[in-house]
């Protein structure tokens, strides 16, 4: 009985690996189809959404006003107190040395 079931067991393995691979060619075959239609249609151009650099440096220009200067703070990294040494790994450590003079 128990050959039975391992024979069902590695009918369903590889039944899961071909599907798997039939159901990935699939999605391959999708993405490539999509893939070529955004690029017709210019989807895949990454400024697509984005303004053009003209009318940003006009509208830029127009904007800026004389401000007074802003002076940056740099902050000063902070301190930290080193760890105490674990007392759990000298234990450690010596049983290591005693193993290396064996």
């Amino acid at each position: 009985m128990s050959g039975l079931m391992q024979i069902i067991r590695n009918f369903f393995i590889r039944l899961e690996g071909l599907l798997y691979q039939f159901f990935g060619l699939i999605r391959n075959i999708f993405s490539q189809v999509f893939g070529f239609l955004a690029r017709i249609f210019g989807f895949s151009n990454p400024g697509y959404f984005l303004e053009t650099d003209d009318a940003t440096t006009i509208k830029s220009s127009q904007s800026k006003q004389v401000t007074e200067p802003e002076s940056k703070i740099t902050p000063e990294p902070a301190i930290t107190a080193r760890r105490r040494p674990d007392p759990k790994m000298d234990y450690f450590r010596k049983m290591a040395q005693e193993v290396n003079k064996n």
